[in-house]
Parts: structure tokens; C-alpha cells; sequence
């Protein structure tokens, strides 16, 4: 089985703001870092070529879905790479949520999951909390740098 993760943000301002600009600046080298992984597998992009979905089944929130071959090469690019730099500042950029924006689950090698399918999973944990079926970092155990080195 592969790891599927989603995340969804509402930006708080327009992509072409200017102060969306350091975000939206380095989407592209982010996502390429991403795809040079060990363990990437895929990543959903728009009809536009565009990673960072904006036409999502969430009115007005941008989208981002992976495929991993583990939670640990997830857990590696996440925390430990320049992609951690760009999370920490995501209170800049993205309005706060209330509700959960990050879903994880596994998929069959090969599978690719659509954004419907990834709201259901995240509709799944909203509902029900972590189980196996759909899940956050905390579901996993042995996964642990989540703790130590998220922001705020």
C-alpha cells in the first residue's frame, strides 16, 4: 500500500497579491523538490498543470494531494526539508481552520486518488476522528516529528 495525504487552505488573499508572493514564488520549486523524493509517487495536478488545485470540491480553499510509498518519506519531506520553512509561515498566507485540513490514507499501489475522493476521506475524519480508513499524524505512532517540530 501508498500513503495518500491531502491538505486544503483558504488563502487569505488573492494568488496574485502581492502578499501571496513568496508563497506563490516557490510553489513550483517546492512541489519539484517534492516529486525528487525518495518515496514520491505522484502528485495531483489541475487541468492548468497546477499542483496547488484551485477548482476543489472546498469553495474557495486550494488543495494539495500527494501519494507516498511511506509515511516516513512524507514525514522526511514535511519536516525535514525547506518545505518545513514554508509551513511555518502558513499562517501568513492561509486563513486559520477550525475544522481538519489534513488527511492521510493508504491506497493501493498505483491508485490515484481524485479531490472527491480525498474530501470523503476528509469528511470521514471530521466525522469520526482518526481510524484506519482516514487519519493525522497523530494516528501513527512511530511517526513522531510532527511533535517536535510543527509550528504553533
Amino acid at each position: 500500500m501508498h500513503l495518500a495525504e491531502l491538505n486544503i487552505a483558504y488563502p487569505k488573499y488573492p494568488l496574485d497579491d502581492a502578499r501571496m508572493a513568496d508563497f506563490v514564488d516557490n510553489l513550483v520549486r517546492i512541489n519539484t523538490m517534492a516529486s525528487k523524493m525518495p518515496g514520491f509517487v505522484w502528485i495531483n495536478k489541475d487541468e492548468s498543470g497546477h499542483a496547488f488545485a484551485q477548482q476543489t470540491p472546498w469553495p474557495g480553499a486550494a488543495a494539495n494531494l500527494t501519494v507516498w510509498e511511506s509515511v516516513e518519506q512524507l514525514e522526511h519531506f514535511v519536516w525535514n526539508t525547506v518545505h518545513k520553512r514554508f509551513y511555518n509561515r502558513k499562517n501568513e498566507w492561509f486563513e486559520t481552520m477550525t475544522a481538519h485540513h489534513f488527511v492521510m490514507w493508504w491506497v493501493p499501489e498505483g491508485h490515484r486518488p481524485s479531490l472527491l475522493e480525498a474530501k470523503a476521506k476528509l469528511d470521514l475524519l471530521q466525522a469520526e476522528g482518526d481510524s484506519d480508513e482516514a487519519f493525522t499524524w497523530a494516528h501513527l505512532p512511530h511517526v513522531k516529528l510532527w511533535q517536535s517540530q510543527r509550528c504553533g
